[in-house]
Order: C-alpha cells, then structure tokens, then sequence
C-alpha cells in the first residue's frame, strides 16, 4: 500500500497499459472475426457447390431427401446473402433451384418407396423441410419489390403443392375424409327395398 501511495503516477500508467491491451485486444478479435466471416463465405460457395454436385450424384432417394437439409439450409443463406444485397434476379434463380431439388427428391422417393406410410424414413424430412421453404419464400416475396414477385409466387405455389402431395403420401388416411371413387363409381345407394318378399 506504501508503494502505490507514494508512486501515484505508476497506477495510472498502469491502468492506461490495461485499456491499451484490451482495445488491442478486442481489435484483434475484431479482425479475426471478419477473416473468417470472409473465409466462410467463399467456403459457403464452395460449399453449396459441393453439396449440389453430390446431391445430382445421389441415387438413393431416402438418403438424397436428408441431404436436401443440408442443401437446402445453404440455399437458404445463400437467397437472404443475395436479398441483402437486393438482387433479386439470383435470389429467384436460387428459390427455383431449391424447388427444382425438392421436386428431384420427392421424385426419387417415390421410385423407390412408394409406400410412405410404411417407410417414412426421407418423406418426413422432406415435408419438414418443405415447410420451411415455403416460409422462406413467403419472407422474401414480401420483402421483394412487385416486379419480382411473379416468378416466386409460381416457385411458392409449386412447392405447396409438393409439400401436400407429401402430406398424402405420409398419412392417405385422414379421419372425416370420404375416400375418393372409383371412376365411373357413383356415389348414389342403390334403392332399399321397404316391402318384403313372398
């Protein structure tokens, strides 16, 4: 207590070295932070890259669904970095190439497991992820301006289509729901007899 009672000035030096330090500090960070949020978006190009050449190479259609996650997830990020910088015209090619995959897994699943009610492995991570597609493109039609909109409100509308063709796929019986007929079924009953036979 003596020293640092008679040295006042040496406190106060030593107080400004710390300030010194942590703004060196925080830069450092700082700088860090922005080279590898620079690195990540060219690795996320790169990356989406990837993830598209292997998901055109996969044939199994379980396992072609559950990299859509994936795909799908970077096709995102990539439609909001390119909304950010408001180009609109690659934000819809990106959407349109999204349903475009959906379109090809739905597809496969279908050719190999047409029964999604007994194997449901792939149809439900589709329908999962359909679902946030469909919010996705929804967010970005309202933010887009109206010469836009037209051609994603043809990619929305394509993919609510998929998203309740897998929903029947996933459950075709639905409590309260007439099956459909037959054609040339009619939904008429045959008249009852009301008078008894000899």
């Amino acid at each position: 207590m003596a020293g640092a009672a008679t040295h006042p000035g040496l406190e106060k030096d030593a107080g400004k070295e710390k300030i010194t330090l942590r703004t060196a500090a925080s830069g450092a960070k700082a700088l860090l932070a922005a080279m590898l949020l620079c690195a990540a978006a060219g690795f996320a190009a790169d990356d989406l890259g990837m993830l598209q050449q292997r998901f055109d190479a996969e044939h199994d259609g379980v396992r072609k669904a559950k990299m859509l996650q994936k795909l799908g997830d970077a096709q995102f990020a990539k439609e909001r970095e390119e909304a950010k910088a408001n180009d609109y015209v690659a934000v819809g090619l990106v959407m349109e190439k999204y349903r475009d995959n959906v379109r090809a897994a739905v597809e496969a699943l279908k050719k190999q497991h047409p029964d999604a009610e007994k194997h449901s492995s792939g149809y439900r991570q589709l329908e999962i992820h359909v679902a946030a597609g469909i919010r996705e493109v929804q967010d970005v039609i309202l933010a887009m301006p109206e010469p836009y909109r037209p051609p994603m409100e043809l990619v929305l509308s394509d993919l609510r289509a998929m998203d309740v063709e897998l929903l029947r796929l996933l459950f075709p019986r639905r409590p309260g729901e007439r099956p459909a007929l037959a054609p040339g079924a009619s939904g008429a009953k045959p008249p009852e007899a009301t008078e008894k036979q000899p």
